[in-house]
Protein backbone atom coordinates (compact mmCIF):
# COMPACT_ATOMS: atom_id res chain seq x y z
CA UNK A 1 0.00 0.00 0.00
CA UNK A 2 2.74 2.42 1.06
CA UNK A 3 4.76 1.74 -2.58
CA UNK A 4 1.47 2.51 -4.23
CA UNK A 5 0.81 6.12 -2.44
CA UNK A 6 4.80 6.28 -3.17
CA UNK A 7 4.28 6.31 -6.85
CA UNK A 8 1.52 8.66 -7.32
CA UNK A 9 2.31 11.14 -9.72
CA UNK A 10 1.28 15.00 -8.73
CA UNK A 11 -1.52 14.81 -11.21
CA UNK A 12 -2.48 12.52 -9.26
CA UNK A 13 -2.67 14.09 -6.08
CA UNK A 14 -3.90 17.12 -7.47
CA UNK A 15 -7.11 15.21 -8.08
CA UNK A 16 -7.31 13.38 -5.14
CA UNK A 17 -7.20 16.99 -3.19
CA UNK A 18 -9.94 18.23 -5.70
CA UNK A 19 -12.11 15.03 -5.25
CA UNK A 20 -11.49 15.43 -1.14
CA UNK A 21 -12.56 19.31 -1.68
CA UNK A 22 -15.38 18.54 -3.71
CA UNK A 23 -16.52 15.86 -0.53
CA UNK A 24 -16.20 18.22 2.27
CA UNK A 25 -18.58 20.57 -0.45
CA UNK A 26 -21.13 18.11 -0.71
CA UNK A 27 -21.47 17.17 3.08
CA UNK A 28 -22.22 20.40 4.21
CA UNK A 29 -24.44 20.77 1.08
CA UNK A 30 -26.33 17.47 2.02
CA UNK A 31 -25.97 18.52 5.54
CA UNK A 32 -28.12 21.84 4.93
CA UNK A 33 -30.23 20.24 3.01
CA UNK A 34 -31.42 17.59 5.28
CA UNK A 35 -31.91 19.44 7.90
CA UNK A 36 -34.11 21.38 6.67
CA UNK A 37 -36.21 19.42 4.97
CA UNK A 38 -36.39 17.09 8.75
CA UNK A 39 -37.16 20.52 10.02
CA UNK A 40 -40.33 21.20 7.03
CA UNK A 41 -41.08 17.19 7.98
CA UNK A 42 -41.34 17.82 11.52
CA UNK A 43 -43.37 21.37 12.05
CA UNK A 44 -44.81 21.59 8.59
CA UNK A 45 -45.79 18.22 6.79
CA UNK A 46 -46.47 15.66 9.72
CA UNK A 47 -48.86 18.14 11.21
CA UNK A 48 -51.07 18.27 8.68
CA UNK A 49 -51.65 14.32 8.52
CA UNK A 50 -52.54 14.88 12.89
CA UNK A 51 -49.07 13.22 13.52
CA UNK A 52 -47.32 15.35 15.98
CA UNK A 53 -43.54 14.43 16.76
CA UNK A 54 -42.25 17.55 17.09
CA UNK A 55 -40.29 16.53 20.38
CA UNK A 56 -38.08 14.53 18.18
CA UNK A 57 -37.06 16.82 16.34
CA UNK A 58 -33.73 17.46 18.54
CA UNK A 59 -32.81 13.78 18.58
CA UNK A 60 -33.02 13.66 14.98
CA UNK A 61 -31.15 17.18 14.52
CA UNK A 62 -28.32 15.70 16.94
CA UNK A 63 -27.92 12.22 15.12
CA UNK A 64 -27.76 14.83 11.40
CA UNK A 65 -25.25 16.71 13.37
CA UNK A 66 -22.80 13.73 14.39
CA UNK A 67 -23.55 11.99 11.17
CA UNK A 68 -22.38 14.68 8.84
CA UNK A 69 -19.90 16.13 11.12
CA UNK A 70 -18.08 12.90 11.09
CA UNK A 71 -17.94 12.77 7.63
CA UNK A 72 -17.05 16.58 7.11
CA UNK A 73 -14.08 16.15 9.65
CA UNK A 74 -12.89 13.54 7.79
CA UNK A 75 -13.19 14.91 4.69
CA UNK A 76 -11.17 17.85 5.98
CA UNK A 77 -8.77 15.62 7.41
CA UNK A 78 -8.53 13.69 4.08
CA UNK A 79 -8.15 16.81 2.21
CA UNK A 80 -4.92 17.83 4.04
CA UNK A 81 -3.44 14.22 3.91
CA UNK A 82 -3.51 14.54 -0.05
CA UNK A 83 -2.28 18.46 0.37
CA UNK A 84 0.53 17.28 2.06
CA UNK A 85 0.99 14.37 0.14
CA UNK A 86 2.34 16.93 -2.67
CA UNK A 87 5.57 17.57 -0.70
CA UNK A 88 6.08 14.61 1.88
CA UNK A 89 5.85 10.92 1.97
CA UNK A 90 2.72 8.43 3.44
CA UNK A 91 3.67 8.28 6.74
CA UNK A 92 4.45 12.40 7.19
CA UNK A 93 1.02 12.96 5.30
CA UNK A 94 -0.78 10.54 7.62
CA UNK A 95 0.56 11.55 10.72
CA UNK A 96 -1.20 15.04 9.95
CA UNK A 97 -4.94 13.43 9.25
CA UNK A 98 -4.53 11.84 12.14
CA UNK A 99 -3.82 14.86 14.26
CA UNK A 100 -6.60 16.98 12.11
CA UNK A 101 -8.83 14.38 12.74
CA UNK A 102 -8.62 13.75 16.52
CA UNK A 103 -8.73 17.72 16.81
CA UNK A 104 -11.70 17.84 14.50
CA UNK A 105 -13.47 14.77 16.31
CA UNK A 106 -13.04 16.79 19.90
CA UNK A 107 -14.06 19.74 18.28
CA UNK A 108 -17.18 18.70 16.94
CA UNK A 109 -18.02 16.90 20.41
CA UNK A 110 -17.93 20.06 22.34
CA UNK A 111 -19.80 22.01 19.53
CA UNK A 112 -22.79 19.55 19.31
CA UNK A 113 -23.02 19.51 23.24
CA UNK A 114 -23.00 22.98 24.08
CA UNK A 115 -25.68 23.38 20.68
CA UNK A 116 -28.24 20.93 22.70
CA UNK A 117 -27.70 22.98 25.84
CA UNK A 118 -28.35 26.41 24.54
CA UNK A 119 -27.14 29.64 25.35
CA UNK A 120 -24.76 30.52 28.63
CA UNK A 121 -25.03 27.20 29.74
CA UNK A 122 -24.03 25.37 26.14
CA UNK A 123 -21.25 27.61 25.97
CA UNK A 124 -20.12 26.31 29.69
CA UNK A 125 -21.01 23.02 28.49
CA UNK A 126 -19.25 23.01 24.99
CA UNK A 127 -16.25 24.80 26.63
CA UNK A 128 -16.31 21.86 29.45
CA UNK A 129 -16.58 19.13 27.58
CA UNK A 130 -14.25 20.35 25.46
CA UNK A 131 -11.21 20.45 27.95
CA UNK A 132 -12.23 17.21 29.02
CA UNK A 133 -11.84 16.03 25.39
CA UNK A 134 -8.76 17.86 25.84
CA UNK A 135 -7.03 16.11 29.12
CA UNK A 136 -8.56 13.09 27.59
CA UNK A 137 -6.73 12.96 24.35
CA UNK A 138 -3.25 14.64 25.43
CA UNK A 139 -1.32 11.62 25.89
CA UNK A 140 -2.82 10.30 22.28
CA UNK A 141 -2.13 13.85 21.29
CA UNK A 142 0.78 14.45 22.41
CA UNK A 143 2.40 11.22 20.75
CA UNK A 144 0.98 12.23 17.40
CA UNK A 145 2.48 15.89 17.42
CA UNK A 146 5.72 13.66 18.55
CA UNK A 147 5.38 11.33 15.86
CA UNK A 148 4.78 13.96 13.41
CA UNK A 149 8.15 15.79 14.37
CA UNK A 150 10.05 12.59 14.05
CA UNK A 151 8.50 12.24 10.42
CA UNK A 152 9.77 16.02 9.45
CA UNK A 153 13.07 15.99 11.11
CA UNK A 154 14.27 12.79 10.62
CA UNK A 155 16.26 11.78 13.57
CA UNK A 156 16.00 7.75 12.67
CA UNK A 157 15.37 6.51 9.55
CA UNK A 158 13.53 2.58 8.77
CA UNK A 159 16.58 0.75 9.08
CA UNK A 160 18.97 2.44 11.64
CA UNK A 161 20.51 0.23 13.97
CA UNK A 162 19.40 2.87 16.87
CA UNK A 163 18.79 2.66 21.12
CA UNK A 164 15.96 4.22 21.67
CA UNK A 165 14.00 4.33 25.40
CA UNK A 166 16.58 2.14 26.46
CA UNK A 167 16.14 -0.91 23.60
CA UNK A 168 18.42 -1.35 20.93
CA UNK A 169 17.27 -2.29 18.03
CA UNK A 170 16.54 -1.69 13.90
CA UNK A 171 14.17 0.27 13.29
CA UNK A 172 11.27 -1.21 11.60
CA UNK A 173 9.00 1.55 11.07
CA UNK A 174 7.81 5.29 12.22
CA UNK A 175 4.25 5.69 12.59
CA UNK A 176 1.80 8.15 13.81
CA UNK A 177 1.88 6.86 18.00
CA UNK A 178 5.00 4.55 17.87
CA UNK A 179 8.42 3.77 16.75
CA UNK A 180 8.96 0.22 16.63
CA UNK A 181 12.07 -1.33 16.28
CA UNK A 182 13.27 -5.08 15.99
CA UNK A 183 15.31 -6.50 18.85
CA UNK A 184 18.62 -8.92 18.06
CA UNK A 185 16.46 -11.51 20.01
CA UNK A 186 13.36 -11.34 17.88
CA UNK A 187 11.27 -9.12 19.63
CA UNK A 188 9.41 -6.27 18.14
CA UNK A 189 9.47 -2.91 21.02
CA UNK A 190 6.92 -0.33 20.26
CA UNK A 191 8.16 2.78 21.69
CA UNK A 192 5.87 6.00 22.29
CA UNK A 193 7.21 8.45 20.28
CA UNK A 194 6.94 11.45 22.86
CA UNK A 195 9.23 9.71 24.88
CA UNK A 196 11.53 9.68 22.19
CA UNK A 197 11.54 13.02 21.22
CA UNK A 198 12.39 13.48 25.63
CA UNK A 199 15.46 11.30 25.33
CA UNK A 200 18.59 10.70 23.76
CA UNK A 201 18.63 8.82 20.63
CA UNK A 202 22.03 6.41 19.77
CA UNK A 203 22.01 5.88 16.08
CA UNK A 204 24.95 3.39 15.54
CA UNK A 205 27.23 3.50 12.01
CA UNK A 206 26.54 1.38 9.23
CA UNK A 207 28.67 -1.25 8.96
Amino acid sequence: MNQILQELTKAEIAKKTASSTFKIVLYIVLYVAVAAATQWLFNDLLPTFEVNIRDYIGYIQILLAVGFGYMIVNGIAVFFYWTMRAKYEHATSAAIRNIIKIIGIGALVAAIAGGVAGGAAGVALGGFIGMVIGFASQQVLGQAIAGLFLLLVRPVRIGDHVILGGEEGIVEDVSTLFTVIMKQDGVKVLIPNNTILGGKIYVKPKI
